[in-house]
């Protein structure tokens, strides 16, 4: 496998399309490690790519265990199959290990999304603060809070490598859900930026997007847009509607004009953000997400369907 980005030897990244979130594959001698394992419907997937490094690295290896660094169903929805599959042990945020025990969807935000996650069950916890070997590595977990409350990042210093999850991207980062609530999110945000700004980088894992090295330039187009949205928290709920329903065209491919305003308000969140923020009719909102996401290039249309633009 080539190594573009310098990467550690015990450290594979693989890269996946915005439904899913990336999968980090940690090896070495004591056990493989995933962090982060993709959406539900990509779990066959998710399941092909892990085998296959792993039989590239040898014909009896196997997953040892999985970490998630947040519980969105992007970042979680192979779990369950990868536990199937492996009998891995899966470790989880420490803050969200009682809502996983009663697996309380509502608390979990996938009855709230309108997303789907396969039950699992966890079978250790890490916090912020805590150190682990992975790959070889020492690693620190820190709390990331903004995009989520209890999402965590992983630091190893020795390396100057950082795996952002959804706090840091080459060019933003995830929405910050707990706003759209009306709880505090944007100064977070700002905290978790500040805190990788203090980091010594040379290479940034994020959860969406390719690996990057630089880290300044990604940090001022973070500021930036964070700086944007905290100057009118309208501007937060626009992002996370035209986000919500580009994730169901990444799941769907397509979908018919005249039945997405009904299959957004099915969407608890985005009847949430309609009420507070955009105060529409349902066809009205679903009119002005389209055509935000065909003026983008997110997705296009042919008067009759809403295809999704890749």
């Amino acid at each position: 496998m080539s190594n573009p980005f310098n990467m550690p030897s015990g450290v594979h990244v693989l890269e996946r399309g915005w439904l899913s979130s990336n999968n980090i594959l940690l090896m070495d001698e004591q056990e493989n490690v995933l962090i982060d394992t993709g959406y539900a419907t990509h779990a066959p997937q998710t399941l092909a790519l892990v085998d296959h490094v792993l039989k590239v690295r040898g014909s009896h290896q196997k997953l040892n265990r999985v970490i998630n660094t947040h519980l969105h169903s992007d970042h979680c929805g192979g779990n369950a199959a990868l536990k199937a599959t492996y009998q891995c042990r899966i470790t989880i945020p420490q803050a969200e290990a009682d809502k996983v025990a009663h697996w309380d969807e509502d608390a979990l935000s996938y009855r709230a999304t309108g997303q789907y996650c396969d039950r699992f069950s966890y079978d250790d916890t890490l916090s912020g603060g805590d150190s682990l070997r992975l790959g070889g590595l020492h690693w620190q977990a820190l709390s990331a809070p903004g995009h989520d409350p209890h999402s965590l990042i992983f630091y190893c210093e020795q390396e100057g490598l950082l795996i952002s999850a959804d706090a840091l991207w080459q060019n933003g980062f995830g929405v910050i859900f707990p706003e759209l609530e009306g709880e505090s999110g944007f100064a977070e945000a700002r905290a978790t930026l500040d805190l990788i700004a203090s980091m010594e980088l040379r290479l940034v894992v994020p959860g969406h997007g390719s690996p990057f090295s630089d880290i300044k330039t990604a940090l001022r187009t973070a500021y930036s847009r964070l700086d944007y949205l905290e100057a009118d928290p309208l501007r937060n709920a626009q992002n996370t509607v035209k986000v919500l329903l580009k994730f169901l065209l990444l799941d769907k491919h397509a979908i018919a004009l005249n039945d997405v305003a009904a299959m957004m308000m099915q969407v608890p969140l985005l009847e949430v953000c309609n009420r507070r923020y955009f105060q529409l009719s349902d066809h009205e909102l679903a009119q002005w997400t389209v055509a935000q996401l065909i003026k983008s290039g997110a997705a296009s249309s042919d008067g009759i369907t809403l295809f999704d633009a890749g």
